[in-house]
C-alpha cells in the first residue's frame, strides 16, 4: 500500500586483473567549506584580496573543490585502505592540503557510485599536480575465488608488503585545474587497478602485486550516482534544499566541509523511521534538528554544478545509527532466514564498517521492506511499503537490525523488528530468447558475483518453477524489446528480482543495456621485458594490435560484460580506436614520467616518440565498447606503460 508518514522501525595459478577508479568532482556550493590548509611554515597575515583557508575573514577570496571517490568495474570484493592525505600543488610550488582528516575507504563498494569525500577551500591558482598518501598497514582486501571471498596481501614489485605509500597525481598539460574565487572546478583522479595490479589466487592468502599510479583529468569521463553523507546544518523547504557538513563513509567525527543538497517533489525521505516525499521530507529534517546525520543519493548536473538528491535517509534511519546493518546481496532464502553475501557490516558501536562475506539475517512479519530510490510512483506519493515476500534471491539490500552473534561461527543479524531497503540489482548475461515483454538470458552474474554463488531454491511457485540461471526470465516493457541480432550477445539488466515464491518471471527489468552498449575492458601484457613493436599500425585511426606479439603467460583479453574474449584466438588483429565524441583520457606512463592527454593526436605523438626502437611497451589497458563483428574496440580511456632501458 502507499503510505504517507508511514512508520518504519528505527531501526594453476590463475591470474586476475583488477580495476578501480578514483574520481574527484567539483560542485557549486552554497557556502565555502572548511578543512583545507596550506602546508607552508608559520603564515604572515594575508594581504588584501589573498585567500588564506585558515583565516575565515578571507573566505570570499577563495575557491572551493569538492572531492569524491568511486570505483570502476573489477573483481575485488573489498579493497579497504586508509587515505592519510591529499595534497594539491600550484604552479608556483605552493602545497595545499585538501583532506582535513584521515579516513578509511573500501573502494570496492563504489562501482556504480561516487562518494563526496571533502569540500576543500583552496586559494585561486593553476594546480598542476598533487599527491595522495595511502596506508595499507591495516588494509582489508578480498577477491572472489571459486565463488568465495579470499583474503589478499598487497605487495610491491619486489614482493614486500606495502605499508604507507605516496602516489603522485599528474594533470594533462592542456587541462590543469584552474581555481578562481566564486566559481567551481571539476577534477577527476583515476586510480585504475586493472593497470596497476596483478592478483595470483593460488596462494593463501592471495597475492596482489601492485605498481600503482594515479592520473587526473578536469572533467569526469564516467557519470554515476553521487552519495553525500553528513550532519544537517539547515533545511529550507521553501527553496527545496538542505545543507550538510560532510562526514563521509562511516566516519563518526570530523568536519570535511559543506555541501548543498537540492531536492525535488519526487525526492524520497526516510527520517527517523518515517517516510516522506519532497518538501515534507525537508520539514522532517528541520524537526529532527541540526546535527542529524543524513545520507543522500542523487545526480550531479555537471554543466550547472548542481547536486540533486533522489533519495535521503536521516537520523536513526541511517545504517549504524541505533541499529546495526549489513549491505550485500541475498544469495539464498529459507523461510525467513536470509544469507547475505559480500556483506559490509556497520555496527552501532564503531565508526568503521568491516567486510564479512556471508551474514545470516532473520526477518519476520514486522520487518519493514521498501524499494529505495524508487521513481515508479505518482508525484507526491511516498515510497510504498512491501511485504517480506518481496525479498528474493539475488536482491541487493541494506538491512538494519541487531547483531546477535559475531564470532568464529559467523555473524547473525536479527531484523525481525528492523528494515530492509531493496536496491536496484544488476544482472549480467547472454541473451537466449527475445519475446514481447520478456527477455530470457543465460545468467552469469548478479552485482558482479558469479551466479554459482546463488541458490534459487524456493523462488518459484513450485520447485519446477524456481529460477533457472541457464534461462533466467526477465520481464520488460514492450518498448525495451531488443533487436533480433542481440540473441547470443552480452546484455546487462537493472531492476529487481521477482518476489520470493512467485516466479516466473524471475526478474522485473527496469533498464536493459544490449551488447552494443555493454561496457568493455581490454587488457594486454607483453611480459617483463615488453616489446618494441606492439602495434602493426599507429595513426589517427587508432592502434592496431599485433596478435603475434601476445605471450601465453600474459593477459590478452577483452571483457565484454560476462564474456571474456581471448585476443590471440581471433582470426584478425584488433584495432583500438578513440571514440569520436564525449570526454576521453589517454595516458602514457614511463619509468620516469606520467603524461595525460585528452586529445588522441597528442597521445599518438607522445607514444610514437616513446616507442623509439629502444623503449618497450610493457602493458596496455583500455575501457570502452567492443564490436565483435569488426574486431574494433572504441576506447574512451587508454593506459599504456613504457619500459625505458
Amino acid at each position: 500500500m502507499n503510505v504517507s508518514n508511514a512508520r518504519l522501525p528505527r531501526v594453476k595459478a590463475k591470474t586476475i586483473w583488477m580495476s578501480m577508479a578514483l574520481l574527484v568532482i567539483a560542485a557549486m556550493l552554497s557556502a565555502c567549506g572548511s578543512g583545507a590548509g596550506t602546508t607552508t611554515s608559520e603564515p604572515e597575515p594575508p594581504a588584501v584580496g589573498v585567500c588564506d583557508p585558515a583565516d575565515p575573514s578571507t573566505i570570499a577570496e577563495c575557491g572551493t573543490v569538492m572531492i569524491g571517490l568511486t570505483d570502476a568495474d573489477g573483481d575485488f570484493l573489498s579493497y579497504t585502505v586508509d587515505v592519510l592525505s591529499l595534497e594539491l600543488e600550484r604552479r608556483d610550488g605552493a602545497l595545499i592540503e585538501a583532506l582535513p582528516n584521515r579516513t578509511r575507504i573500501d573502494f570496492a563498494q563504489y562501482v556504480d557510485l561516487t562518494e563526496f569525500l571533502t569540500v576543500a577551500t583552496v586559494p585561486p591558482g593553476d594546480y598542476i599536480t598533487g599527491k595522495i598518501r595511502l596506508d595499507y598497514v591495516d588494509a582489508e582486501v578480498y577477491v572472489e575465488a571459486s565463488g568465495d571471498a579470499k583474503e589478499v596481501t598487497v605487495v610491491d614489485t619486489d614482493g614486500a608488503s606495502i605499508g604507507q605509500t605516496e602516489l603522485t597525481i599528474k594533470l594533462a598539460e592542456r587541462n590543469h585545474l584552474t581555481v578562481v574565487k566564486g566559481l567551481p572546478s571539476v577534477l577527476t583522479l583515476d586510480f585504475d587497478l586493472d593497470a596497476s595490479h596483478v592478483v595470483d589466487i593460488a596462494p593463501t592468502p592471495a597475492v596482489a602485486t601492485a605498481e600503482p599510479f594515479i592520473v587526473a583529468e578536469i572533467d569526469p569521463v564516467d557519470t554515476k550516482d553521487i552519495r553525500v553523507r553528513g550532519r544537517l546544518i539547515e533545511a529550507n523547504a521553501d527553496k527545496m534544499f538542505y545543507t550538510a557538513a560532510i562526514r563521509p563513509f562511516y566516519d563518526a567525527a570530523g568536519d570535511f566541509g559543506r555541501v548543498k543538497v537540492n531536492v525535488t517533489d519526487r525526492t524520497d525521505f526516510e527520517v527517523n523511521g518515517q517516510a516522506f516525499v519532497g518538501a515534507e521530507g525537508l520539514r522532517a529534517l528541520n524537526t529532527a534538528g541540526q546535527g542529524t546525520l543524513t545520507v543522500a543519493k542523487g545526480r550531479l548536473n555537471v554543466a550547472q554544478r548542481r547536486f540533486t538528491a533522489g533519495y535521503v535517509i536521516a537520523g536513526n534511519s541511517v545504517p549504524g545509527v541505533e541499529k546495526d546493518a549489513v549491505k550485500g546481496n541475498v544469495i539464498s532464502r529459507s523461510g525467513n532466514d536470509l544469507i547475505v553475501r559480500g556483506g559490509t557490516v556497520i555496527m552501532t558501536d564503531s565508526d568503521r564498517a568491516f567486510f564479512r562475506d556471508d551474514v545470516t539475517v532473520t526477518i519476520g512479519p514486522n520487518t519493514v521492506v521498501y524499494r529505495a530510490f524508487n521513481t515508479d510512483r505518482p508525484l507526491g506519493v511516498p515510497m510504498s511499503l512491501l511485504g517480506i515476500e518481496a525479498i528474493s534471491v539475488g536482491q541487493k539490500v541494506t538491512i538494519r537490525g541487531e547483531v546477535t552473534a559475531n564470532d568464529t561461527a559467523g555473524i547473525h543479524i536479527d531484523a525481525t523488528e528492523g528494515t530492509v531497503a531493496m536496491h536496484v540489482t544488476h544482472l549480467s548475461g547472454i541473451v537466449n530468447t527475445i519475446l514481447p515483454g520478456q527477455t530470457d538470458i543465460e545468467l552469469h552474474s548478479i552485482d558482479r558475483r558469479r551466479v554459482e554463488a546463488f541458490d534459487f531454491t524456493g523462488t518459484g511457485t513450485s520447485p519446477d518453477n524456481d529460477a533457472d540461471p541457464s534461462n533466467y526470465e526477465v520481464a520488460t516493457a514492450d518498448a525495451w524489446t531488443l533487436a533480433s541480432d542481440a540473441t547470443g550477445k552480452p546484455v546487462v539488466v537493472y531492476g529487481f528480482p521477482y518476489q520470493f515464491g512467485a516466479a516466473p518471471p524471475d526478474f522485473e527489468g527496469r533498464t536493459i543495456v544490449d551488447y552494443s552498449d555493454v561496457r568493455s575492458a581490454l587488457g594486454v601484457g607483453w611480459g617483463n621485458e615488453g616489446t618494441t613493436t606492439p602495434f602493426l599500425m599507429m595513426d589517427g585511426s587508432g592502434l592496431l594490435l599485433d596478435k603475434e606479439q601476445l605471450g601465453d603467460d600474459e593477459r590478452h583479453h577483452i571483457k565484454q560484460g560476462p564474456v571474456q574474449i581471448d585476443l590471440s584466438t581471433l582470426d584478425s588483429n584488433t584495432l583500438i580506436k578513440p571514440r569520436e565524441t564525449g570526454r576521453r583520457l589517454f595516458v602514457v606512463k614511463t619509468t620516469s614520467s606520467l603524461k595525460l592527454y585528452a586529445n588522441f593526436d597528442d597521445f599518438l605523438n607522445a607514444l610514437t616518440m616513446e616507442l623509439n626502437g629502444s623503449n618497450a611497451a610493457r602493458s596496455l589497458f583500455a575501457r570502452g565498447h567492443y564490436n565483435a563483428d569488426t574486431k574494433e574496440f572504441t576506447a574512451y580511456k587508454i593506459f599504456i606503460k613504457i619500459l625505458e632501458p
